[in-house]
């Protein structure tokens, strides 16, 4: 009857490091959202951020993402970088009031930004760069409105506001903060409006670079995480091996 009970201890240890292994391999793509990266840049500035787009299907590749600007707090200069694979256009529309830049008056704004043409499969992610600016001063935050598009036709809507303090919405849009000159702690690529296209450019190359390392970083955690699975597996696996064993002997000695 003991060594019966240890095989059973022995299974139970095996199930229990298969199910710990699921669960480390499964629970990350439940809580990706579309978000801007960096979160954070500097009031009345430009900066360079992108649109961390997550592909959160298993059965579908996402095709087309379409993100609107606030209108609230207009943007005169919107400039994306190329992605391979990915065809870009940006669409405009007059402002009630003119905005001075540069010594110019400019009278329009860009309001929406699409990417279609290229696929983003299931289990990864794609970064969508824009440089942006002049950033707004009177405000804390800039919300956009993202739709992504999937091959089975499914659109997927991140508009819901998040409220302080509040729950989650199931569907948050992306939000860029804005804080204070020298405030955004190093958080986000910025640069000061009178420099004009030759920081910007610069920032584009400090994006791709940070880019890079986040993809790299996201595969580390992925692997980590498969890791923990096998060795759950592996430690299930032993506790037969020893129940069985101990059964073994214990019918020798008896014997």
């Amino acid at each position: 009857m003991t060594s019966f009970r240890r095989i059973r201890a022995a299974r139970a240890s095996l199930v229990a490091g298969v199910t710990a292994g699921g669960l480390l391999l499964f629970a990350g793509p439940a809580f990706a959202h579309v978000s801007v990266q960096p979160g954070t840049a500097e009031k009345g500035g430009w900066s360079t951020i992108a649109l961390k787009v997550p592909n959160e299907k298993d059965n579908a590749s996402t095709v087309k993402l379409e993100l609107t600007l606030d209108p609230k707090h207009p943007l005169v200069s919107v400039m994306p970088q190329a992605v391979p694979g990915w065809d870009v256009k940006v669409e405009k529309t007059k402002l009630d009031k003119p905005v001075q830049m540069h010594g110019k008056s400019i009278d329009e704004a860009v309001s929406k930004v699409t990417w279609t043409g290229g696929k983003i499969e299931p289990g990864q992610f794609q970064q969508f760069p824009l440089s942006v600016g002049q950033l707004p001063t009177d405000a804390d935050e800039l919300v956009f409105k993202a739709l992504q598009t999937y091959s089975d036709d499914d659109v997927v809507r991140w508009i819901d506001p998040s409220k302080p303090g509040g729950e989650e919405p199931e569907h948050p849009a992306p939000v860029l903060k804005l804080v204070a000159k020298g405030a955004a702690g190093g958080a986000g690529d910025h640069h000061d409006d009178t420099k004009g296209d030759k920081d910007a450019k610069s920032d584009k190359d400090d994006k791709v670079t940070a880019t890079a390392e986040e993809k790299k970083s996201d595969g580390g955690s992925d692997t980590t995480a498969r890791t923990l699975g096998v060795v759950g597996i592996v430690v299930g696996a032993a506790g037969i091996a020893f129940g069985v064993l101990a059964g073994r002997r214990r019918r020798d000695s008896a014997a």
